[in-house]
């Protein structure tokens, strides 16, 4: 670790900060406005009356409708694409699996991607099946954030708002606007916007080289802002169509934790309780700064075993001419370094983005193992757009819930008692993410097909296995690497995760701000239990990282950990 990186980590942060509350007085103002002149004439045109109140049962129906049915359209068009206009290499259309896979995963803001986009992907697919698909399940996950804070406000209400309403809000209003002047920016540095057809040129060396070209700002726009991450190449940000340089680079990375951390403010103002809100803020920040600094750590440490000029060295050799450790610069863009990869693959795995600027397949033990801990974590530091502050809500209400029983009184949170119901719905949404990162993970081990397709053995093709099934799950999107995913068994196993982890997770936290919303609120007394302060901060991280910690402890020791003490002894497997 160097001062560099201490101090792009610290600007970073303070970016972050500033931004926080801009984004949340914005996103008020477009969620509580009484009404904008041009969506009047869309819901008349569309039939819907957008102040019809709906509870969490209502709200959640028209969520999975929509859901759905864009995903059966991405479905159609990704399988008979090579039938659609704007194809000028003329790829032919997906396979059933891989279009499957596709549509699913860009339907749960997965953005997984089993595929090299560049040469399978048209046009037309990019910009119709994949970036509407960037927007609307964007603007899904900040609804669904939405309503939940609504139902934590309520005063005596079982409704959480009117999802068709905030639906078209968040997607004119909010991500429209902000992504047309990001691409404007990324224009201005160098990120491609045309329909040009792919051109080939001569090297000197005599080689032939084809450059892929098309609308590539437009979609990093929404990839980044709308914390989806797929790439329109499949070296994602490493590319420089995508990411032309470090300025460029690092405003991608604030824009990721952007609307996640404006929603945090929300949360206290709509709450009334600012304090809880900056309280939630801090806790998410300790935990990403924490997990940061041992990513840049471990790449800066680098492997022990190797030598300065890049051979093995001996476990026994003792000679003190011989520097025990070098950077770890392997699948690094040398363009942004170790400092600028570390960040950039600690921000996109806690945000639920999954946007790559490096190969994390060839990080070290350790700092591999922290974008994996942190979609372990649930991405809710700072999480996706709205799936991270539910997913956080998830924890404060656990959180409560152990401190009303460590004082012995019923646990409450915003002056809302927590009952049985709620704790039980927060389980559920825990107990699903687990059961499908461990159940999927346990499955493939034993799977042929699915060891066929590792590209390490060992700790380190766990670590690729269980990678794969904890992206999926936590709708990240990234890949560790080393591992052929398009195959029919991961296609359709990774297919099905991603639904899960989406759904299964938020459909209970809507239950819970529906059980909420209908409970009176109780005036405070000397023993609330405070959701503010150093002590609640604490105390939600010490719950986040002790389920964390007790859930895949022993996983990530059999992968990620047993890799690191071999790379120590220099052993390689």
């Amino acid at each position: 670790m160097n001062t560099h990186s201490l101090i792009e980590l610290i600007v970073f942060m303070v970016a972050v900060l500033c931004l926080t509350k801009p984004l949340g007085l914005y996103l008020q103002f477009v969620l509580d406005r009484d009404y904008f002149p041009f969506e009047k004439t869309l819901f008349k045109f569309a039939k819907i009356n957008p102040q019809e109140p709906q509870r969490w049962t209502e709200y959640a129906r028209d969520l999975m409708g929509l859901s759905l049915v864009s995903f059966l359209l991405s479905y159609l068009i990704l399988r008979f694409q090579n039938l659609l206009p704007l194809n000028p290499q003329h790829f032919a259309g997906l396979s059933p699996e891989l279009a499957f896979n596709t549509a699913i995963s860009f339907t749960t803001n997965t953005d997984w991607q089993a595929y090299s986009g560049e040469s399978t992907l048209s046009y037309f697919s990019q910009m119709v099946a994949l970036v509407i698909h960037n927007f609307f399940s964007a603007s899904v996950g900040i609804c669904a954030a939405v309503a939940v804070i609504r139902g934590l406000a309520a005063k005596d209400s079982d409704s959480l708002g009117n999802f068709w309403r905030d639906f078209v809000r968040v997607n004119l209003f909010i991500l429209l606007p902000c992504c047309f002047l990001f691409a404007l920016f990324l224009v201005s540095q160098g990120v491609i916007q045309n329909f040009s057809a792919y051109t080939e040129i001569t090297t000197l060396e005599g080689a032939k080289q084809t450059f892929a070209w098309g609308p590539v700002a437009s979609q990093v726009a929404i990839k980044m802002f709308g914390t989806n991450g797929g790439g329109f190449f499949n070296a994602n940000a490493a590319h420089p169509f995508e990411n032309p340089n470090a300025l460029s680079n690092f405003v991608q990375m604030v824009s990721i934790f952007a609307l996640p951390s404006g929603l945090v403010y929300l949360l206290g103002k709509k709450t009334g309780n600012l304090k809880h809100g900056w309280s939630v803020w801090a806790a998410m920040a300790l935990i990403f700064v924490g997990t940061t600094l041992v990513a840049f750590q471990a790449e800066t440490a680098g492997n022990s075993s190797l030598t300065p000029s890049g051979a093995l060295r001996s476990p026994f050799t003792q000679s003190s001419e011989l520097k025990p450790q070098i950077e770890n610069l392997e699948g690094k863009e040398t363009r942004f370094g170790i400092a600028d990869s570390a960040l950039f693959a600690s921000v996109t795995t806690a945000a639920s983005c999954g946007a790559v600027n490096s190969m994390h397949d060839s990080y070290t033990p350790l700092g591999g193992a922290v974008p994996l801990f942190n979609i372990m974590l649930g991405e809710i530091v700072f999480g996706g757009v709205g799936s991270g502050l539910y997913g956080m809500i998830m924890f404060i209400i656990l959180t409560v819930f152990i401190s009303g029983l460590m004082v012995g009184r019923t646990p409450e949170y915003l002056g809302k008692r927590i009952e049985g119901r709620e704790v039980k719905y927060a389980m559920l949404a825990l107990i699903v993410s687990v059961l499908s990162i461990l159940g999927f993970s346990a499955w493939a081990a034993v799977a042929p097909q699915a060891l066929a397709s590792l590209g390490n053995a060992g700790p380190h093709g766990l670590s690729e296995l269980i990678y794969a099934t904890t992206s999926a799950t936590g709708n990240n999107g990234s890949a560790f690497g080393g591992l052929n995913a398009n195959i029919p068994y991961w296609n359709i196993v990774l297919g099905i995760a991603m639904f899960f982890g989406r759904f299964f997770m938020m459909i209970p936290i809507l239950a819970i701000g529906g059980s909420l919303s209908t409970k009176k609120i109780h005036a405070q007394g000397e023993g609330t239990f405070p959701i503010h302060g150093a002590l609640f901060v604490g105390l939600l991280i010490g719950v986040i990282l002790i389920v964390g910690a007790l859930t895949y402890f022993p996983v990530l020791s059999l992968a990620a950990i047993a890799e690191h003490f071999e790379m120590l002894r220099g052993h390689f497997l």
